[in-house]
């Protein structure tokens, strides 16, 4: 069974069973300062966990485009990718555990045609903060679970949160055995040896984590994920992702055109290649910050491993060509957007080239350096430095080592990268930090702000600024606009009037819900209009500002405060920047 195929059973499944579908949100999330990229499915869904009424319903599906990066460096092995397609399905107050695990069951058993004697699942064990969950085994057992199916974890193992705050709840996993023999008599669920592996999660999310503890939800949720790529392999018989259509093609290209046969850098290629084609189509850009940092990462990776497999990289065309291809009945926004791509990509490509001809100048000094005091050993600080500082792979220094008859020392630079890995890491986390459900009584003001502020650029700069991006913390709002030019002092001061009239008029902000079509017809705005279902949420103030937004928001302006331009700078080529403050 092709993936397409997979997903459409899944969203078919629930749309039977009363759920609307809604479509994917894009990889680059509004007004979401917890994350780099949209990471999971439910994240977009926040306000509607937490109790804010969905325009579609309490019932709902889709599949998700994900990123997550935090083991960038582990993608090479069997399993492990950067971008990945959830399924998933909701409960927003309405059905809760046993019509949840029916309809699990019903899907994996009648539509998968999985034997269940080939499934396995896990609940959570219970501990001081939330009780053992014999409710959700008993259900299982009611579905059809075979006995000695069943085990019970703790919340390392069964119990989902986004981040260190937010909704959350105990939940239930689901695997598929593999046939593989058991590693030990403990093999169980919980073992990584590769013979169960987890195909669905379903969240019971009834719990509010703060700073001081659990509190109850005002409404018991559910949320689930599936991964597609994992379940596609799993029922094609195959050993990894990579086997399946999803890269084939890619895949074959690769040992077509390789001089050197390295399974992990043509996955890494070939999984690079396919995420950083997802974001660019999202809008993501290459650059030295944040999210734009992780798509030159995963460029450059991508393109080392190239030169390491013996690749021109004038190939690089002919792969995204045939990924566009291979992958456009599954993203229509591939086709549309390759010439994007394939600019993005290509201008990365030769800025990496650039780079790596500087590392070589670089390393030649130290060579130089090192025979004049007759040494026979680079340092490992000097690797690592040519690597962090110049991106010049580790590998290729080695390479250029021998050939200048030295040796290097990996052991310090094993040290140093793990460290810095170590970093990246707690960086991640940090990002994370507060959840994904950030939106407090300042995050709502400053996104209410927002609104103002990208109306009041209309005014000040024309018709042509269009939002491109935005993040909220409780310190400030980032605003990313469509604009050719720095914005003059003037220019500045007019836009911070404009928006403090406007929060001294005192000006109600309404909220309608109605048809996209109906919402379009009227003027408003949105930044990615095709993300959203046909019901959608509008936010009004005044004659001002028309948006489709998920919100939060004030009820007035007057509730802001005093608006203050911060700075105002370039975000990338067409884009400004301003940071700004309510005080």
């Amino acid at each position: 069974m092709r993936a397409i195929e997979i997903r459409k059973k899944y969203l078919d499944f629930f749309k039977n069973h009363g759920h609307k579908i809604i479509p994917s949100s894009p990889l680059i999330p509004e007004n979401d300062p917890s994350v780099l990229f949209t990471t999971a499915g439910m994240q977009p869904l926040v306000p509607y966990l937490l109790g804010e009424p969905h325009p579609e319903g309490k019932r709902l599906t889709d599949y998700q485009k994900c990123v997550r990066t935090n083991d960038i460096d582990e993608v090479g092995d069997n399993r492990h990718l950067t971008y990945f397609e959830m399924l998933g399905n909701w409960s927003l107050g309405d059905y809760f555990k046993e019509e949840s695990i029916s309809m699990s069951f019903d899907f994996l058993t009648k539509e998968l045609n999985i034997p269940v004697e080939k499934i396995y699942v896990t609940v959570f064990k219970g501990d001081s903060d939330c009780p053992r969950d014999e409710l959700a085994a008993a259900c299982w057992k009611k579905a059809g679970i075979l006995d000695g199916h069943i085990y019970y974890y703790g919340k390392d193992d069964n119990w989902w949160i986004a981040g260190e705050t937010g909704p959350c709840g105990p939940d239930t996993e689901m695997f598929y055995d593999t046939g593989k023999l058991k590693c030990s008599e403990n093999c169980q669920p919980s073992c990584d040896c590769g013979k169960y592996v987890e195909i669905w999660n379903n969240v019971f999310m009834e719990y509010f984590k703060s700073e001081t503890g659990y509190s109850k939800l005002k409404q018991q949720n559910v949320d689930t994920g599936m991964g597609l790529e994992r379940i596609t392999f799993l029922l094609q018989g195959k050993e990894t992702p990579f086997d399946t259509e999803l890269f084939k093609g890619v895949m074959d290209k690769l040992f077509e055109l390789q001089k050197n046969d390295i399974i992990e850098s043509r996955r890494i290629v070939a999984e690079h290649l396919r995420s950083s084609m997802m974001i660019i189509a999202d809008g993501g850009r290459p650059t030295n910050l944040d999210r734009g940092y992780v798509l030159r990462k995963l460029i450059r990776r991508m393109i080392r491993h190239m030169n390491k497999l013996g690749i021109e990289l004038n190939e690089l065309s002919t792969l995204i060509d045939i990924n566009v291809d291979n992958l456009k009945e599954l993203y229509p926004e591939l086709e549309k957007n390759k010439e994007k791509i394939k600019q993005v990509m290509i201008e990365e490509k030769d800025k990496f080239v650039k780079t790596l001809n500087n590392g070589e100048r670089e390393f030649e000094k130290e060579v130089k350096k090192l025979k004049e005091q007759v040494k026979d050993t680079l340092d490992g600080k000097i690797v690592f430095r040519l690597y962090d500082t110049y991106g010049f792979p580790p590998e290729v220094t080695k390479d250029l080592a021998t050939e200048n008859g030295m040796k290097i020392s990996m052991e310090e630079f094993d040290k140093l990268f793990k460290e810095h890995q170590e970093k990246s890491r707690a960086g991640s986390d940090k990002k994370f930090k507060g959840g994904l459900a950030s939106t407090g009584e300042i995050e709502t003001k400053y996104h209410t702000a927002t609104h103002l502020l990208n109306a009041a650029l209309k005014q000040v700069l024309g018709s042509h600024v269009h939002q491109r991006g935005s993040n909220i913390t409780e310190e400030r709002l980032r605003f990313d606009f469509s604009h050719d030019s720095k914005m003059t002092d003037e220019e500045k001061q007019k836009v911070e009037e404009l928006v403090n009239k406007w929060i001294a008029d005192k000006i109600p902000v309404e909220h309608f819900e109605m048809k996209k079509e109906e919402a379009i017809a009227q003027g408003a705005e949105a930044m990615f209009i095709e993300k959203y279902g046909d019901i959608v949420s509008v936010y009004k103030i005044g004659d001002i500002s028309l948006e489709l937004c998920g919100g939060p928001h004030v009820k007035n302006t007057e509730e802001l405060g005093h608006f203050k331009i911060k700075k105002e700078e370039a975000s990338s080529s067409g884009v400004r920047r301003i940071k700004a403050i309510l005080e």
